[in-house]
């Protein structure tokens, strides 16, 4: 029924349009007119246009040229101009006569000259050669050196080192061994085992290179070696302790064909990589995750080890390096077929513990009992003042003293940058060395400091252990460190293989609290008084156009640890 509905609608539609059945139906054709432009913004009229529209170009050009017409026209109107002077045919304008000096259809020609082809670039040499190359022999007479037996003390003559080994310590100017030596080499020179505990700047860091070279004279290898696989290991928890024993091969092994290297992080790394490749390298001191990095990328083999030495073992223990230096201690022949050497200034029972697993059967050397841990050699004075007296205090005493080589420890960096920029403002040399500085800046301004171009060194206790500078003659505790350790370890830079030296603490209201567990640790008083009137001078005016520097706001930087938790004695 609906469909005969629906057809008979269709046949009347299609009757009442005179179309047959079947026809289509066509949707009429709509012809879209764009209206008529009106005037512009001047009031002249528009011209319409029916055409395609013009790319953008033109169009952006048109409508420049119609703003700058309608601005000319609001600074004065087109009727005040009179009528427009009619162009010049262009017939004309073709048949016009050249200027002088100007050929017709071509532009001017330029008077620059052609630049020169360049140079070819020399090429740059593929591999580096390590820095610590061997001096060529020279010869030598060993009569030169000349050392009278002693009752009590131990000569390098008793040791029967290598003559190459034996010049290098006539250059560095060693006679007698220090305790720590005489203790250790006497057995490590034979391949045993050792542990070994003294206080900083004993030399101990020559007692294991001595080890290592003689070992490494005594018995070459035979055939190639390749590159990235060396013959004794080092490790060590800072970078500038790194560089440090570094600093002490390269000088003890001058004169053997043997090739040392530092790997650490923070800088070189492509310089520190090409090493690797370049040539054989026989000893490595390096830190823990810059050595990781390498052997993930399988550009150093550890399978060939022979002398195996962990120094400053309580350090790495604080800092949370131990997972670390177990994976590379496992990457290592077994403790059988290699000699292991561990170094720490305390021997804590976590640390006897690391000892025991990581040595066989070593010999034990203490040199350091703990009633007298600290320098007898060293003049400790406590300073009683206030936070507001501890800068004046601090100028007066380099100022008055006339202090050439002092370093300055604080606990924090934010504090180490302040006192930094209040010395620098008075016109006193100082250089800052803290978790916040690169490691370039680091390394050039120990340099500077090594040398004498800076007088004053500003220092969190990132510096408090393993670095050798000679003279220096006073160190200064700005604040006391929290951890009696860390007290030891910084007069330590003072007063070093014997010499004498002088540290001041400065104890306010608050920090004096730390001085009892520090006196229980060293096993003696410190006596504190208040400084003389002359050391608390006001402070001088500034020069003209130098302004009183302002405290930094203190960083704060989340931990990058797992869990959020912040490693033990991490970046200070």
């Amino acid at each position: 029924m609906a469909f005969s509905f629906i057809k008979k609608i269709g046949d009347i539609v299609r009757g009442l349009t005179g179309k047959p059945r079947g026809t289509p139906t066509i949707p009429p054709q709509v012809t879209h007119v764009r209206p008529a432009p009106g005037p512009d913004r001047s009031g002249r009229p528009r011209r319409a246009t029916g055409g395609p529209r013009q790319p953008r170009e033109q169009q952006e050009g048109r409508r420049d040229q119609r703003d700058n017409r309608e601005r000319r026209d609001q600074k004065e109107p087109r009727e005040s101009r009179g009528p427009r002077e009619p162009r010049e045919p262009r017939e004309q304008r073709e048949s016009r006569e050249p200027r002088e000096g100007k050929p017709q259809g071509s532009r001017p020609p330029h008077d620059r000259k052609p630049r020169p082809p360049r140079p070819p670039r020399a090429p740059r040499p593929k591999t580096e050669l390590p820095e610590t190359a061997p001096v060529p022999a020279t010869p030598w007479d060993p009569s030169v050196f000349v050392v009278p037996p002693a009752d009590d003390r131990v000569r390098f003559h008793d040791l029967d080192l290598p003559e190459e080994i034996m010049r290098a310590v006539y250059d560095l100017g060693f006679q007698y061994c220090t305790p720590i030596q005489a203790g250790i080499l006497q057995h490590t020179l034979g391949g045993a085992d050792a542990t070994g505990r003294a206080q900083t700047g004993t030399g101990k860091t020559a007692a294991f290179l001595i080890t290592i070279l003689t070992h490494l004279m005594r018995k070459p290898v035979q055939g190639e070696r390749k590159p990235g696989v060396p013959r004794a290991l080092i490790l060590a928890p800072t970078r500038e302790l790194v560089l440090q024993i570094d600093k002490d091969a390269a000088s003890l092994a001058r004169y053997t064909p043997h090739a040392t290297l530092a790997v650490f992080g923070g800088m070189d790394y492509k310089k520190q990589q090409s090493k690797l490749s370049a040539a054989p390298i026989d000893i490595i001191a390096a830190t823990p995750g810059r050595l990781l990095d390498f052997k993930r990328q399988h550009a150093i083999d550890l399978s060939k080890v022979e002398i195996l030495v962990i120094d400053e073992a309580d350090r790495m223990l604080d800092m949370g390096f131990i997972p670390d230096v177990r994976r590379i201690i496992e990457s290592t022949p077994m403790k059988g077929n290699r000699q292991t050497m561990f170094f720490s200034a305390t021997l804590t029972p976590e640390v006897n513990r690391l000892a025991a697993s990581w040595t066989r059967n070593a010999v034990e050397v203490d040199v350091t009992p703990p009633s007298s841990l600290t320098l007898a050699s060293i003049d400790q004075r406590v300073y009683i003042t206030t936070d507001d007296e501890k800068f004046t205090l601090l100028y007066n005493m380099i100022t008055k003293l006339g202090l050439d080589r002092v370093m300055v420890f604080a606990n924090r960096r934010d504090e180490t940058q302040f006192l930094k920029d209040r010395l620098a403002a008075r016109e006193i040399s100082c250089g800052l060395l803290s978790g916040d500085v690169s490691q370039e800046q680091r390394v050039r301004t120990l340099e500077a400091f090594r040398k004498g171009t800076i007088k004053v060194l500003v220092a969190t206790d990132v510096a408090a252990r393993g670095l050798h500078i000679d003279n220096v003659s006073h160190v200064i505790n700005y604040s006391l460190p929290k951890d009696p350790q860390d007290y030891v370890h910084r007069i330590g830079r003072t007063g070093r293989a014997g010499a004498s030296g002088i540290s001041v603490s400065f104890a306010t209201e608050t920090e004096a609290y730390e001085i009892p567990a520090i006196e229980e640790f060293i096993g003696r008083p410190l006596g504190a008084v208040h400084p003389e009137e002359d050391m608390l001078t006001p402070l001088p005016d500034l020069a003209e156009g130098v302004k009183e520097p302002g405290k930094r706001p203190r960083k704060r930087t989340g931990s990058g640890n797992r869990g959020g938790r912040r490693r033990p004695g991490g970046r200070r």
